[in-house]
């Protein structure tokens, strides 16, 4: 049965990259942010060999599914699908988006579109279920990422209403009900939750703040 892209809302957590004794850590931090209610979470090691990324990756997809949480895995095809993951996400560079959809039968599709609508058209085309945009703000994990303005997740909410529009980059409790706001369905961080003395505590925080941004877009989606 295909996943629900609706279900794809709120915090948008993704791991951060660590050495083979740090992911416990990393497991813990996403048990605690799903204690608090976050239900979107992605696997991301950029540091991690193919056999180690399938082993964390079919950990933290079990772990997800326990908690009723959606569990995406980036940039590999294959892991995704043999990990049992709801779903991919690919960059610019990580591979065809009409292969991955004729092989993704049933999960979501998510593509990184930076600061450029064309190349979400061109995705949306290709089967992408999830535009993702950003940086949105400054981000320490990608301190180089070209600046997405705000404007973009308005525009794209309302060019294509049946994809998940989603938020990236510098995304924190100071900022997050902004892109709510604009319109993302979802905002993407990995410093917000990870690097906070109580993770629990800061994604309470963050789920609050975002939901506040929503509510915002909500009613100004009415009054137009």
């Amino acid at each position: 049965m295909p996943i629900d892209a609706a279900r794809l809302a709120g915090i948008y957590l993704l791991t951060p990259d660590t050495d083979e004794k740090g992911f416990g850590s990393v497991l813990e931090v996403v048990r605690q942010a799903m204690d608090a209610g976050v239900r979107v979470v992605q696997y991301r090691n950029k540091a991690a060999g193919r056999e180690r990324r399938s082993e964390e990756a079919g950990r933290l997809v079990t772990l997800a599914h326990s908690a009723g949480a959606v569990a995406i895995v980036n940039d590999d095809l294959d892991l995704a699908l043999a990990s049992g993951a709801d779903g991919l996400h690919l960059g610019r560079d990580d591979g065809s988006l009409e292969t991955a959809r004729t092989r993704l039968t049933n999960g979501l599709l998510g593509v990184s579109c930076y600061d450029d609508l064309e190349r979400a058209r061109r995705a949306v085309a290709a089967g992408a279920d999830v535009l993702a945009f950003g940086s949105m703000f400054a981000s320490s994990t990608k301190p180089a990422a070209v600046h997405a303005p705000m404007g973009l997740l308005t525009q794209a909410r309302e060019r294509w209403p049946s994809q998940r529009i989603v938020a990236i980059g510098g995304i924190s409790t100071a900022n997050i009900a902004e892109v709510a706001a604009a319109g993302a369905h979802a905002a993407a961080l990995i410093s917000a939750v990870f690097d906070a003395a109580d993770p629990r505590r800061a994604a309470v925080e963050l789920i609050q703040q975002f939901e506040k941004g929503r509510v915002r877009h909500e009613s100004q989606r009415a009054t137009v």
